[in-house]
């Protein structure tokens, strides 16, 4: 009689766990489809593919970026800290912070949604290690700049491609590390 109940057992154990487990997927499920209409997801992965495409058009050479920078409706952006920014940034750059980014602060350093836009990042310039700390490659704020500045509306956006020594560049800089003897 004890070997018939064995099997019984296991299968009475094996239907109570497939139970809990099924149990769990709704409230699993529930804790994943939170809504909140201020964070879209979904949207912004299907726009990353889209600025994907669009990014890899617009990369350009560090004499490219000299020569549109001094094009009249251009506007060079730099999104690092504010310290960072100060310390040393391209000459004539324009700057907000990435987390103070909003559709007003935009419209306050740029006069249009068509204006040509420069971005650069950090991971754009070797040597400079307290102005440019190197990122992880994934998580270059250049990525970001652009997937945000094209949410935003802003479509006329072109990055510096090369990586680029700071003591060799062709692009002039200014900051308060400048000024230090």
């Amino acid at each position: 009689m004890k070997t018939q109940c064995k099997p019984a057992g296991v299968l009475g154990k094996a239907a109570m766990a497939c139970a809990v487990v099924l149990s769990a997927l709704p409230a699993y499920a529930q804790t994943n489809n939170i809504p909140n209409r201020l964070i879209d997801y979904n949207t912004f992965l299907a726009q990353a593919a889209d600025v994907g495409r669009l990014r890899s058009e617009r990369r350009v050479t560090e004499d490219q970026f000299i020569e549109m920078a001094a094009e009249p409706g251009t506007v060079v952006f730099d999104a690092r800290s504010d310290d960072k920014y100060a310390r040393l940034h391209i000459k004539g750059a324009k700057h907000l912070s990435f987390p103070e980014i909003t559709a007003d602060e935009l419209a306050k350093v740029f006069p249009s949604k068509s204006n040509r836009i420069l971005i650069y990042c950090n991971n754009n310039f070797l040597n400079a290690p307290n102005t440019f700390a190197t990122k992880a490659p994934t998580a270059s704020l250049n990525i970001h700049t652009f997937n945000t500045l094209y949410s935003y509306g802003y479509t006329n956006v072109y990055e510096l491609g090369p990586l680029i020594d700071v003591r060799k560049a062709k692009l002039r800089f200014e900051g308060t590390q400048l000024e230090k003897p």
